[in-house]
C-alpha cells in the first residue's frame, strides 16, 4: 500500500457541532448526480439463513432467491441468523456508547501513521482526496493472533466481550453463506470456501455519521464496492443512509428489523465469474440525526489464488477475470481515489 500523507485527525463528530457549511475537503463536486436521502427505496430480498443449511424444497426456493438477488443487486437481507434482537442491540450499543465518550477517552485508541486500525478517519493518500463525513473504529478481529487489543476501546467495559462474540458468530455465518452461494450455482458446496482459505481474516468497522449542515454537499462514505468476499452490515434501526447503484440510478436500502444486510464483495464476483455482482454503494448524510452502523468484512487468505470457478467458464460465458492474489494490496488507495481494483483483474 502506498504511503499516506501526514495529517492531523480532525474528528467530524466535533466539526459538526458548530458547523454551518462543511469545509472544502468534504465537498463533492458532482456533475449531474444529486446527493439526496430521498431516492426510491429498493426492494431487497429477505433470505432465511436457517433454511439454507439443509436440503429441502424450502432451501431450494431460498437458494434460487439468493442467486437471483446477488445476480441483480448484489445483496440480501438475512434473517434467522441465530442472533437475538437484544444481542444485536448490544453490538450496536457498544459502538454508539463509544462515540458518545469524551474525546480524550476516544483518543486512547487513535489510529496512527500508516496503520489502518484504530479510531479516527481513513488514511489520506492525496492532497486532493475528498474526505468522508464520518469517524470510524476499524479493528481486525480474526485471526485472533492479529488482534491489536491496545487499539480496542476499554470503554464501554463490555466492548471486547461483545465484539469477540459477534465475530465468532459471523465467522460461522460466513461459512453458511459461502456454501449457499456455491450451491445456488450448482457447484460443489465448498467451492468458494476452498478459495476463501483457512487463514482468512475478518475486519470490523464501526461507522459514525454525525448530522451534516449541508447533506447535499457531502457523503458519509464515497461510492465504492467492497474488496471483501462477504460483508455483513448491521444497520441503524432508526436512520437510513445506505444507497446502492443499479444502472445509473441510486436507490435507498431499507432497514429490516433484526436482519443483517449481506453483500458480496469483489472477490466473490471474481469467483463467480461475474454472475454475482459486487454492488457499488455509498452513504448519504442528513442534517438532523446521527447514524451508526457496524460493517464486518470477511476477507480471503491473502496467499490464496482467487479466480473464477472452472465450472462457470463456458463458451457462452468465457473467463472474465484473471487469477489474483492479495486483492487488498492495492484496494484501499484505489478506493480513496474513486477507482475499482476489480477493473485490473478483468480480462
Amino acid at each position: 500500500m502506498a504511503k499516506t500523507l501526514k495529517s492531523v485527525f480532525n474528528p467530524v463528530q466535533e466539526l459538526a457541532v458548530n458547523c454551518n457549511t462543511p469545509p472544502e475537503r468534504y465537498i463533492y463536486k458532482l456533475n449531474d448526480d444529486v446527493i439526496s436521502i430521498n431516492f426510491p427505496v429498493i426492494d431487497i430480498p429477505v433470505i432465511d439463513l436457517s433454511s439454507l443449511k439443509y436440503s429441502s424444497p424450502s432451501a431450494d426456493e431460498e437458494l434460487e432467491k439468493l442467486r437471483t438477488s446477488l445476480s441483480s443487486c448484489g445483496c440480501f437481507q438475512a434473517i434467522n441468523h441465530g442472533m437475538t434482537s437484544s444481542f444485536l442491540d448490544q453490538v450496536h450499543g457498544i459502538g454508539k456508547d463509544f462515540f458518545a465518550l469524551p474525546m480524550n477517552e476516544k483518543l486512547k485508541c487513535l489510529r496512527t501513521g500508516d496503520d489502518m486500525e484504530g479510531y479516527g478517519s481513513d488514511p489520506v493518500f492525496s492532497e486532493h482526496q475528498i474526505l468522508d463525513w464520518n469517524d470510524r473504529v476499524y479493528l481486525s478481529t480474526n485471526p485472533e493472533d492479529q488482534r491489536k487489543f491496545h487499539l480496542w476501546p476499554q470503554n464501554p467495559k463490555n466492548f471486547r466481550e461483545i465484539l469477540q462474540e459477534y465475530s465468532e458468530r459471523l465467522k460461522l455465518l460466513n461459512e453458511v453463506v459461502l456454501k449457499a452461494l456455491s450451491r445456488s450455482l450448482n457447484l460443489k458446496e465448498t467451492c468458494f470456501l476452498d478459495q476463501y482459505g483457512k487463514n482468512a481474516s475478518m475486519v470490523t468497522r464501526f461507522n459514525y455519521y454525525p448530522p451534516c449542515p449541508r447533506p447535499e454537499l457531502t457523503l458519509g462514505t464515497k461510492p465504492h464496492a467492497d474488496g471483501s468476499a462477504i460483508t455483513f452490515l448491521l444497520q441503524d434501526k432508526e436512520v437510513k443512509g445506505l444507497q446502492v447503484l443499479l444502472g445509473d440510478q441510486w436507490f435507498t436500502v431499507p432497514t429490516v428489523p433484526d436482519a443483517l444486510l449481506v453483500n458480496v464483495g469483489d472477490q466473490v464476483e471474481i469467483m463467480s465469474n461475474g454472475i454475482f455482482k459486487s454492488p457499488l454503494h455509498r452513504v448519504v448524510t442528513n442534517s438532523e440525526r446521527e447514524r451508526m452502523t457496524v460493517a464486518v468484512f470477511c476477507i480471503p487468505d491473502s496467499s490464496s489464488d482467487i479466480e473464477p470457478a472452472e465450472e462457470l467458464i463456458t463458451e457462452i460465458r468465457p473467463r472474465l477475470y484473471k487469477k489474483i492474489k492479495n486483492y487488498l494490496g492495492s484496494y484501499f488507495e484505489n478506493y480513496q481515489h474513486g477507482k475499482r481494483t476489480i477493473e485490473a483483474a478483468k480480462i
